[in-house]
């Protein structure tokens, strides 16, 4: 299998190619997490892989609690469904904290303060309350918790994985904070080697082909635990040979070979290019050095490959998309752009 095979394949488990899923939590949830720190690009990113959706729809999923935005794995925001994340946080909130220690310590930031900290937006968010973050910060500086630096970000990433709050509804422009008990449900706990099966599963399923290596940079688990979790699930996935390196699959993934040019344009920090530790298969070989920011950049995919970057601007009627291709684009690679243009478009106005 190719670079261009491979990122093929993966266009399509990811369901950016075809899609068959109609709501956010069921592609959220598919996708076990999906990274969401640039909130607007985030919602692209669900919306591309749905039958039809618009921004408004993923505005609304947030705001009933079907999709969460909280730390959980990695120390960086994702959309994970509500019933997924207790047993998330189980495998990954101690990684998450480990690797924040450092920093963490520098900020002057220990266990008695998370407490306080902790204590005190959970009394503030009692009785169904939601509180936008500017709102979370006066709470902590009434109880005395110093909010200064990054010592907020700290500290509110620490209530998330420490199960005291999640998101909430917008308020306005602004981001809000509910209890996580308000909206994440208790269920049946998995066992440890049952929970690292799960999300291994998930993660070969919707990003397939991928190596273990990949899964435990996106996971930001050990080797260790995804060969664990692996084990208990590798007779539902295939794999094959690459250059040395096993890739994982789902089982019976049919071979996916489209020669019409197709184009997407995928937002910043893309589950395409962000769910692997080496991304050379996203890229076109030719522009390897123009899109070494692949991760941060939003990107023109033609023909299963990064070709460009593109950004948009927001007006009052109208949104308009600026391609910065890295070369030369023939007549039919330039109409299927514009038709891929005219789907984020109406996703943005719909």
């Amino acid at each position: 299998m190719t670079d261009l095979e491979i990122a093929q394949q993966r266009l399509y488990t990811q369901h950016i190619a075809a899609q068959t899923f109609a709501t956010p939590s069921e592609i959220v949830k598919y996708m076990g997490a999906m990274q969401a720190q640039d909130y607007a690009g985030a919602k692209w990113a669900v919306g591309m892989r749905l039958q039809k959706s618009n921004d408004a729809a993923v505005d609304k999923a947030m705001a009933d609690g079907s999709i969460i935005r909280t730390h959980v794995l990695r120390p960086t925001w994702h959309f994970v469904a509500p019933d997924d994340l207790r047993w998330m946080l189980d495998l990954t909130a101690h990684r998450i904290i480990s690797l924040s220690a450092s920093r963490e310590r520098q900020l002057k930031l220990d266990a008695s303060i998370f407490k306080q900290s902790n204590d005190a937006l959970g009394k503030a968010l009692t009785g169904g309350k939601q509180l936008s973050r500017l709102e979370m910060m006066d709470v902590l500086q009434q109880a005395g918790v110093d909010t200064n630096e990054e010592r907020f970000i700290h500290l509110l990433m620490r209530a998330e994985l420490d199960r005291v709050i999640c998101s909430g509804a917008r308020l306005g422009k602004q981001f809000s904070y509910t209890l996580f008990d308000d909206r994440v449900p208790r269920g049946n706990t998995p066992s440890h080697e049952e929970a690292l099966a799960e999300l291994v599963k998930r993660y070969f399923i919707s990003r397939g082909p991928a190596t273990l290596q990949d899964f435990a940079w996106w996971s930001g688990l050990t080797l260790t635990d995804a060969k664990t979790g692996l084990d208990v699930i590798k007779s539902e996935l295939t794999n094959i040979q690459v250059n040395g390196h096993t890739y994982w699959m789902p089982k019976d993934q049919p071979v996916i070979n489209t020669k019409a040019p197709i184009a997407h344009l995928l937002p910043a920090y893309d589950e395409f290019a962000v769910a692997y530790s080496d991304r050379t298969a996203a890229v076109n070989p030719k522009y390897l050095v123009q899109a070494r920011h692949v991760i941060f950049d939003p990107s023109i995919i033609i023909n299963n490959q990064v070709v460009g970057t593109w950004k948009r601007a927001v007006k009052k009627n109208e949104i308009e998309i600026v391609l910065n291709p890295f070369g030369k684009l023939n007549k039919v690679q330039t109409k299927a752009i514009e038709m891929a243009q005219k789907r984020y478009q109406k996703f943005m106005k719909d």
